[in-house]
């Protein structure tokens, strides 16, 4: 599963063929097709992977030893940055690459796409809301918290296609403005106090 899961990140799930999940997994077409009779269901199983594995894969290597809400949103997109700074900013998020390669996928594959997502927000939304009294407290987070993913989304997808890290460094940083205005207006409706 590693595998397909590599080779549809790297390649798109249609410019990979099974012939190319067996070649690089060094497995036999009989025991693939026992578990998998379709490539739709190797999609459907990496989808999945993904899902369950957002907090173990994702989110604890990027906050590890980092305690502040706000910072682990931050770090969360450094480790992306960091990504795609490894690899000539050929990487991008399997998701979202997902996301935009299948145009109009099968329920169950959107169904998956969207929960990925989901996932994500609600791991961001989460930060944002530990965040308290730092954020004003009208504030929508998670709406913030989709605009985060927006921004990382359009971060990756621009810094691949011009191969560096310019379009991906800006939009941080103009979250990361915007974020601080949101903690100053907080302080200011509340006499300056943190």
């Amino acid at each position: 599963m590693f595998t397909a899961m590599q080779l549809f990140a790297e390649k798109g799930y249609g410019s990979t063929s099974v012939a190319d999940i067996l070649k690089a997994a060094g497995a036999n077409s009989g025991s693939l097709y026992h578990f998998f009779p379709t490539k739709q269901d190797l999609l459907l199983e990496a989808l999945a992977r993904y899902r369950d594995g957002i907090a173990p894969m994702l989110l604890e290597p990027a906050w590890a030893g980092v305690t502040d809400p706000i910072e682990r949103v931050f770090a969360l997109l450094a480790a992306y940055r960091g990504m795609l700074a490894r690899t000539d900013c050929l990487y991008g998020c399997p998701i979202g690459s997902l996301a935009l390669e299948l145009h109009e996928p099968d329920p169950p594959v959107r169904e998956l796409i969207a929960i990925n997502f989901d996932g994500w927000v609600a791991a961001i939304e989460r930060c944002f809301a530990e965040a308290g009294a730092r954020l004003p407290a009208d504030l929508d987070r998670h709406a913030l918290a989709v605009f985060t993913l927006t921004t990382m989304e359009g971060g990756v997808m621009q810094s691949r296609t011009q191969r560096n890290l310019a379009a991906f460094d800006q939009s941080v940083a103009m979250l990361r403005d915007y974020v601080r205005r949101l903690e100053d207006a907080a302080k200011d409706s509340k006499g300056g106090k943190p």
